[in-house]
């Protein structure tokens, strides 16, 4: 593990990072893909800047991770936060892409598979993102699947998301996550979120209503040397999620697009994101905002948690 304090070498910690990680308060790690290429420009930044916001609302700290000038920076200030959000050559990179765009000294952010190798490496157990890769639709033919599945199998990350991004198969992304040992737990139900819409289709066993839960399941981990990450999934309230019968007819829409562009591989997801908010006017850019701020509150309050249950220890 990187010394919290290094700022030599390819790790570079901000101040307040820097200082929260030596003292053991709690840290929240943030992903930079969303700010890059979830978001459109200038909506981004102002997110982004939401998001960190309200981390340190709850006494926790923002950590933000990306790589800038082959650098890896664990957390950001605003004028680093403005380079990702606003930047042209910033590469969407997962784990094995990493080290080449370091040694290219270029800049990257970070997918959940690569900010969750990174945390780790930082010390940083608590992640909040806005939805999980996964098996993509007719994987049987394309073998399309996230490098996220396969990182949180090898990751004792705690991830907060609001489930897997629905224009995915939401069914067989579960089953590899049981597979590969990855636990999964519900924010206040039992039905798996899929993104924009508060329930999947999809039960899940585990059912927990207070981040000190959660705190307690991730003692257990650490105890029980759970390698695995664990996925706590939030769903969006009814009222807030993007209407079922319109995101049914977007995606349907917007996989046939897919088709006949010949899109595959990293570019699907952003290209059907892209075409959610104009095929919606907006609406799923609303509410692609409100998971990211709800999943980063709850994050906050899950790492503030297990701070407290680590001190007790």
């Amino acid at each position: 593990m990187n010394l919290p304090n290094q700022k030599s070498g390819l790790f570079y910690y901000s101040n307040e990072v820097s200082e929260a990680l030596l003292n053991g308060t709690p840290v929240v790690a943030l992903e930079s893909t969303i700010i890059s290429h979830g978001l459109p420009r200038p909506e981004n930044l102002r997110v982004a800047l939401e998001v960190e916001s309200i981390v340190r609302s709850h006494g926790a700290t923002p950590a933000t991770i990306a790589m800038l000038e082959g650098r890896v920076h664990i957390g950001l200030d605003q004028a680093e936060l403005e380079q990702i959000a606003t930047r042209d050559d910033v590469f969407k990179t997962s784990i094995r892409d990493l080290a080449t765009v370091s040694a290219r000294k270029g800049f990257a952010a970070t997918t959940v598979a690569a900010t969750s190798h990174l945390a780790m490496v930082a010390g940083i157990e608590v992640f909040a993102t806005g939805g999980l890769g996964g098996v993509h639709r007719y994987a049987r033919e394309s073998w399309d699947e996230s490098a996220d599945l396969t990182a949180l199998s090898l990751l004792p990350i705690t991830i907060v998301c609001s489930g897997v991004k629905s224009i995915l198969d939401v069914g067989a992304t579960l089953e590899r996550l049981e597979t590969l040992n990855v636990g999964v737990l519900v924010y206040g139900s039992h039905q798996f979120p899929g993104f924009y819409l508060s329930d999947s289709g999809f039960y899940v066993d585990w059912s927990l209503d207070d981040p000190s839960e959660i705190a307690d399941v991730m003692a257990a981990r650490r105890a029980l040397q759970i390698s695995s990450g664990l996925i706590i999934a939030n769903p969006l309230p009814l009222t807030s999620q993007l209407d079922p019968d319109l995101h049914d007819q977007v995606l349907s829409d917007g996989l046939k697009l897919v088709d006949s562009k010949k899109i595959s591989g990293k570019d699907v997801t952003p290209f059907l994101l892209d075409h959610f908010h104009r095929a919606t006017h907006g609406q799923s850019l609303v509410v692609n905002t409100e998971i990211i701020v709800r999943n980063a509150d709850l994050a906050a309050r899950i790492a503030v948690a297990n701070s407290l249950e680590m001190t007790r220890v």
